[in-house]
């Protein structure tokens, strides 16, 4: 079983300030892993341990991003790798899914994909599935727990009404929710390892993706406006369930 884990820092901070092409300055606030990732890698490391193989991280970022990936190393992680360089600074979630899907390419092949199913950042839930459709290969979000044999995923999905559990054929893209798995200490092999690791840099051209599909130069979606949200606290009705109709009708009739 050979894991490739998609990860990604997050500002460790309640506010991060905004550059002047409205993208947000990262680079000027902590940063950590993003826990719903975290659960995602401690599934690949309990794989690993039942069916051998391999574990990879891999994320897209900027050179700080060196020490999560070493930490991650240090946790039991076998190898990793950094995409970096300014040609990916800025991408919306369809450029991020473009380079992290042709860095699976060139780094694989890998039977599975594994995702945090958010980023604390974003909330967006979209960047795993693109994945997923850019490889052609099948996808389960929103897992609170999984199992895999040699050919085969086999994951539990949360949705709004309970949970689905669902078969696909390996390779296979998952997201993990962010309480799925604890991930787990380092230990004292594991920060020996970290110490010592080559972590490669890989620029576009070393995964053969175009500049013009990185980055902002290849994000269709563009941030034009920011507005403050309204301060205070929102005004509140409390009522009871017989006096919903009424309620509603008087919503309804002050409407212009």
């Amino acid at each position: 079983m050979n894991a490739l884990c998609l990860v990604k820092q997050v500002p460790d901070a309640p506010e991060v300030p905004i550059g002047d092409d409205l993208t947000l300055r990262r680079d000027l606030v902590a940063q950590a892993l993003n826990l719903a990732d975290a659960s995602a890698v401690e599934l690949a490391l309990r794989l690993k341990e039942t069916l051998g193989g391999r574990v990879m991280a891999v994320t897209m970022g900027p050179e700080r991003a060196e020490g999560m990936l070493r930490d991650l190393i240090a946790r039991g992680v076998d190898e990793a790798a950094l995409l970096n360089g300014p040609a990916f600074a800025g991408a919306d979630t369809l450029a991020t899914a473009r380079a992290l899907a042709a860095a699976a390419r060139v780094l694989g092949p890998f039977d599975l994909l594994l995702f945090g199913r958010r980023a604390s950042d974003g909330e967006t839930g979209q960047v795993g599935p693109m994945v997923a459709a850019l490889l052609d290969v099948p996808c389960v979000v929103n897992a609170t727990c999984a199992q895999c044999d040699e050919t085969h995923l086999r994951a539990r999905q949360l949705t709004e009404n309970g949970s689905i559990l669902w078969q696909a054929r390996l390779p296979a893209v998952l997201t993990l929710c962010e309480w799925s798995y604890s991930l787990r200490l380092a230990s004292l092999r594991g920060l020996k390892a970290a110490r010592s690791a080559s972590i490669p840099r890989l620029r576009p051209e070393d995964i053969g993706l175009d500049c013009s599909l990185c980055g902002l130069a290849g994000s269709p979606t563009r941030v034009i406006r920011l507005r403050a949200p309204d301060k205070g606290a929102r005004q509140t009705k409390w009522i009871a369930p017989e006096q919903m109709d009424s309620f509603l009708r008087e919503v309804i009739a002050s409407k212009p």
